[in-house]
This record gives C-alpha cells, sequence and structure tokens, in this order.
C-alpha cells in the first residue's frame, strides 16, 4: 500500500477554493494550504486578512463570463488544477414562502448555488481527465434534503439539484481518474452566522444563547447540541481530497451534528 506523508500530503497539487474568504471556505483554503497545497480562492470581496500564502482571483460566479475568468487565469498561471473546491453558495431570499419569490429570486440563486459549480466543472474537468487525476468536492447543505420553506426555499432546490447533479458527474468521470464528492453541512457557526444570531436576539428581546437554541429548535433540534465550527467541515474537506481517501467517490457525506429532521 502506499505511504502518505500526512503533514504535506498535497505539496505540490494546485487547489482552488470558491467562496474562499470567509466561513468554512476560508477553513478549507486554510487546511489545504497545512496539508501543502498552492491554494487560489475567488470570491466577490477580497480576504478581510492579508494571507500571502493565499491567491486571490475577484469573481462573481453567478455570471458566466467571471467563471471563465477564473477557468483562464487558474490554468494559464498555474498550467493545471488538482482539486476543486466549489464552496459558494448564498441565500438571499425574502421570507414568505412561495409566493413571496419573483422569477429573479429563482434565477439568482440557481446561478450561484448550482450553475456556477457546473461552469467551472465544465472548464476545469477536461484538463483534469487529460492528466487522469483530480478531485471535485461540491458543498451543498442539509436543506437538500431537509428544506426550510418560509425563507430559502429556491437555495434547499439549488443544493438538492447539486447533490443529484455531483451523483450523476460521479459517474461519468470517475473511470477517467477524477473522483466527485460532495459534503452536505448543516448549520455552521461562521461570522455571518454570529451576526444574523445576534439580530434574532436583539429582535427578541432574547440572548444570543437563548437565539441559538430557537435556530437549533426550528431545524429540529441538533443533538450535539452547538452549530458545526468551519475549522471541523474543513477537516473534513482536507481528508477526503487527499490521497488517503483514493477509493471515496460519488458519495454526498453530511456533517450536522446528527440534526433531527422536522419532515
Amino acid at each position: 500500500m502506499e505511504q502518505f506523508n500526512f503533514n504535506n500530503e498535497l505539496s505540490g497539487k494546485i487547489a482552488l477554493v470558491t467562496g474562499g474568504t470567509k466561513g468554512a471556505g476560508k477553513a478549507i483554503a486554510e487546511r489545504l494550504i497545512q496539508a501543502g497545497a498552492t491554494v487560489i480562492v475567488t470570491a466577490r470581496n477580497a480576504p478581510e486578512e492579508q494571507n500571502s500564502k493565499l491567491h486571490f482571483i475577484p469573481s462573481d460566479l453567478s455570471k458566466a463570463d467571471e467563471a471563465q475568468k477564473v477557468v483562464s487565469e487558474v490554468l494559464s498561471t498555474h498550467g493545471r488544477l488538482d482539486i476543486l473546491v466549489n464552496n459558494l453558495g448564498s441565500s438571499v431570499t425574502p421570507a414568505g414562502g412561495f409566493v413571496a419569490l419573483t422569477d429573479q429570486d429563482w434565477e439568482s440563486t440557481l446561478q450561484a448555488n448550482l450553475l456556477a459549480p457546473v461552469r467551472l466543472d465544465r472548464g476545469f474537468l477536461p484538463q483534469m481527465i487529460a492528466q487522469k487525476s483530480g478531485v471535485i468536492i461540491h458543498i451543498a447543505s442539509i436543506q437538500g434534503k431537509l428544506p426550510l420553506y418560509d425563507s430559502t426555499l429556491p437555495y434547499a432546490a439549488a443544493k438538492a439539484a447539486l447533490i443529484n447533479y455531483s451523483k450523476s458527474l460521479s459517474n461519468e468521470v470517475t473511470p477517467k481518474g477524477v473522483r466527485v464528492l460532495t459534503v452536505s453541512p448543516g448549520w455552521i457557526n461562521t461570522t455571518a452566522s454570529e451576526a444574523w444570531l445576534g439580530e434574532i436576539a436583539r429582535n427578541a428581546n432574547s440572548t444570543v444563547e437563548e437565539a441559538q437554541q430557537s435556530v437549533m429548535d426550528a431545524l429540529g433540534g441538533i443533538p450535539y447540541g452547538r452549530p458545526a465550527d468551519p475549522k471541523e467541515v474543513a477537516e473534513f474537506v482536507g481528508f477526503l481530497v487527499s490521497p488517503r481517501a483514493n477509493y471515496l467517490t460519488g458519495t454526498n457525506y453530511v456533517i450536522d451534528g446528527g440534526t433531527v429532521p422536522t419532515i
């Protein structure tokens, strides 16, 4: 069996993490750097903290030409891509259920959460197939199977589609040397999440701890008792893209602390 250097197991690898300047994306990028990879991140806004080990490409991946710009820049600068982590995801649709949603709400959500990774996969896969190696990770969500209809219906539908697409893509390209996997986190305790909890607490005249409990109750309960830390998601992604996971492909892995389904 091949012997792996766990301390520098991604040395020589080129990785791209979308949405890699904040939250789970930032944690994933930092984890891959620790493993020795050359890491490129892309997002609409530059990282808040300077990191000389990160290569940043500004982009709005909800637009087709911006996705192509990222593909072209990565391949022209580095010559190839070994690891693609499609982490970008967002939901900014209003509350109020189905009737509150416009075509624009649906289109913008599908562009960011489904079509952005599809375009990047299409851009990088020919080169990965040519070199007969590569790993693609799609970051989905437990909402792909446990949707919250009040305010995130388009997001949930997009993530469900991403999970299905990822499985189909794996069936096609795994025989050609490219592993494709999906990671579906539950609630992650990001900076944005902390700000959201603060707003809930202010509106309800409660504590942040009470606000956190109310959100967990709305999810049906999290037996682990808290949301995930971004580094916990990043650690699992770091394993999946490593040589230690060479036989893993086509699977959707759920990281949710045991969230209890509400349906």
